[in-house]
């Protein structure tokens, strides 16, 4: 639950609190190394979970831009924008 809601210093707190108080719950003293555990190791913990839930490509990279014809054998055509994306993709840690 800590994990997936990805909890702040508040939001560990009156969760772990919750859990101490329920009938089977846990101790004081195991809230207290819950908590110095997910104040140590939230980042990585985190970053697992992402790697975890991607897909084999991710995107890398992405640039655009907007082009305008400034020349054309058709009037019609002049002014006409056009977009233009790169992407990179790649794997995942790669």
């Amino acid at each position: 639950s800590i994990a997936s809601a990805d909890m702040d210093l508040n939001q560990l707190e009156a969760f772990l609190t919750a859990q101490t108080k329920k009938q089977g719950g846990i101790t004081s003293d195991q809230a207290a190394v819950i908590a110095k555990f997910w104040k140590n190791h939230r980042i990585k913990i985190h970053e697992s979970l992402i790697n975890q839930s991607r897909w084999d490509n991710v995107l890398k990279n992405m640039n655009w831009r907007v082009d305008l014809k400034a020349q054309s054998r058709h009037i019609d055509q002049i002014n006409t924008p056009v977009a233009i994306v790169e992407m990179e993709l790649g794997k995942n840690e790669q």
